[in-house]
């Protein structure tokens, strides 16, 4: 019996690895999803990180548990940064990449003054109170239009990520480094997806990483925002899925 191929999602801000539920359900045939709850979010019991490379240590735990050497390694939006740290430090573990909703550019310091009013914010009114900033920005026009039950999903991700860990990972994107220059040096395969409607890495961040990284493939979503994975489900694991099946056979 062939070896499972394995692909790693890393989830975005902030919320948890139930945002994968649509890909894990369409896993093709020989692939193991794995999808992780990076720490302090979800069912992680691990202390909140403060850094991207807290986080990608993590991953690379995680991979080393499953006693995965290789495996097709991706994220979405903060996810997307945890992937490119991942790479960063640990080239070889890949043998693919995705990127999904994501920048390579670091923060502008007016990204970062607003991370700073979410930290204040957080610590004085709990998740909630992100849930509330945030959702009009995640989900695209047209599923806050056509699928407004996806809003009370993502809501629940969010209320159940601590204080803590949202203000660790606040200060962990505040802080990560500008990837530009790591693009050149990729060598592995790369799926780039993002929604069309995305607001907070809109369509041009993809454009730029699909133009740095050699040889990589570039998916534009109709009808999605930032969270293009929960929104055009069936689009975004077809995808994915068409981009992994040439690795089949176990890595």
């Amino acid at each position: 019996m062939p070896s499972l191929g394995h692909v790693l999602l890393v989830h975005g801000f902030p919320l948890n690895a139930t945002l994968w539920r649509p890909q894990t359900e369409r896993a093709p045939t020989g692939w193991r999803l794995v999808t992780p709850d990076l720490p302090g979010f979800g069912a992680s019991q691990l202390p909140p990180a403060r850094t991207m490379e807290e986080m990608a240590k993590e991953v690379l735990n995680v991979l080393d548990r499953h006693g995965v050497e290789r495996a097709v390694i991706g994220g979405l939006s903060m996810g997307g940064y945890v992937t490119l740290t991942l790479y960063r430090l640990a080239p070889a573990r890949f043998s693919a990449m995705v990127l999904a909703d994501t920048r390579a550019t670091a923060d502008t310091e007016q990204q970062k003054e607003g991370r700073r009013a979410m930290i204040s914010t957080v610590q004085a009114k709990g998740a909630g109170a992100v849930a509330d900033e945030m959702l009009p920005k995640l989900l695209g026009a047209t599923s806050q239009r056509d699928r407004p039950e996806l809003a009370a999903t993502v809501r629940r991700m969010i209320e159940a990520s601590s204080s803590a860990a949202i203000a660790g990972a606040l200060h962990a994107m505040i802080g990560r480094p500008d990837s530009r220059p790591l693009l050149a040096r990729i060598t592995v395969p790369t799926l780039v997806l993002c929604g069309e409607e995305d607001l907070l890495t809109p369509p041009s961040d993809s454009e730029a990483l699909h133009a740095g990284i050699g040889g990589s493939r570039l998916v534009m979503l109709p009808g999605a925002g930032h969270l293009s994975n929960l929104e055009a489900p069936g689009a975004f694991s077809n995808a994915l899925n068409a981009f992994i099946g040439p690795f089949s056979g176990g890595h």
